[in-house]
């Protein structure tokens, strides 16, 4: 990460509010990374791809002469909203400007997180599946797609001040707008005991639509003993229309053989009613060096698109390069 020395930042500050910040500072992170992908099956031939990923994330800090700590960060990812449409806030054009917040903290008050876009519910902050979203590889090619209550453009996250040693507590809050009535959630974390970790969240759903309304209910789990990691999620997605309803199970076990390199098995499934599950099963292996990691996935998907067939039969690999910096 490379620092920059804030200059004139205390006359500004002061200039736009009534306490002054001090010790302010500006700071850059980036990450590139060259990527091989392709995908196979008895109904498919499909041409391998390469593509480029990029992305440079700025954040500013500073604190107030109250104690409270206001940072600002705001992230550069080409073609990240190419396919964000205007009700969401969004630009469908390829707009470089993605995600952006501000967030207010003190050790009295907790933490404080506006988001501007790119916002998370405390459903959607426990992440992604332990097996790293592999449903996600398959998509273009008639697989799944997960619905999630991600609060979106100009949601609320609050962290609570810690109470408890190795216990969180989380509220989310997305305000009324167009595309939703107001949705709350609240989440709890756990890292009390050496090696485990655990997060469990929920938040409701609330969207203009008939049938709609409901909840997402979120939970995961992991364990690191020495150089093995064993980890589970889940979440469950769960409205008034059966048909839009999704549970998705996932499972990881990780070998850390050096201080480098990695390897891991992992698993997803992804269930909706009257339907045949989809099923995906991966290894995967991670060599990082520096700033440098080379990465490499094999994956097969089992009815991806939750129907049978030969289409919905699809082997997946790709090779990774990626730098931070």
């Amino acid at each position: 990460m490379n620092n920059f020395k804030k200059i004139g930042m205390t006359a500004l500050a002061a200039s736009l509010v009534s306490t002054s910040v001090f010790a302010g500072e500006l700071g850059v992170a980036g990450s590139a990374s060259i990527n091989f992908e392709n995908h196979s099956g008895t109904a498919l031939n499909e041409v391998k791809t390469f593509s480029m990923g990029n992305q440079i994330t700025f954040s500013g800090s500073g604190e107030l002469d109250n104690g409270m700590t206001v940072a600002l960060s705001f992230t550069i990812d080409e073609f990240d909203n190419a396919t964000t449409t205007a009700t969401n806030g969004g630009a469908a054009d390829g707009s470089l400007f993605d995600g952006h917040s501000v967030t207010v903290s003190s050790d009295a008050i907790g933490t404080l997180k506006f988001s501007g876009e790119g916002g998370a519910s405390a459903a959607s902050s426990v992440g992604g599946t332990v097996g790293g979203n592999m449903w996600d590889n398959f998509n273009s090619n008639g697989g799944v797609s997960l619905t999630n209550s991600s609060a979106g453009n100009n949601s609320f996250f609050y962290t609570l001040p810690e109470m408890v040693d190795g216990l969180g507590i989380t509220a989310s809050l997305e305000p009324q707008d167009s595309d939703s009535k107001t949705q709350t959630g609240y989440g709890i974390s756990y890292t009390g005991v050496e090696g485990l970790t655990a997060d469990w969240a929920t938040t409701n759903v609330e969207t203009w639509a008939a049938g709609t309304t409901g909840e997402e209910n979120a939970w995961k789990l992991s364990y690191v003993y020495g150089s093995l990691t064993i980890a589970a999620s889940n979440v469950e997605y769960d409205v008034g229309t059966s048909s839009s309803d999704q549970e998705t199970d996932s499972y990881k076990v990780s070998y850390t053989v050096t201080d480098d390199f990695s390897v891991s098995y992992k698993t997803e499934e992804v269930s909706v009613p009257g339907s045949v599950d989809a099923e995906f099963e991966g290894m995967s292996a991670s060599y990082t060096t520096g700033g440098m990691t080379v990465s490499a996935n094999m994956q097969d998907g089992k009815n991806i698109g939750n129907a049978t067939g030969v289409a919905n039969q699809v082997d997946y690999y790709g090779l990774g390069l990626s730098f931070a910096f």
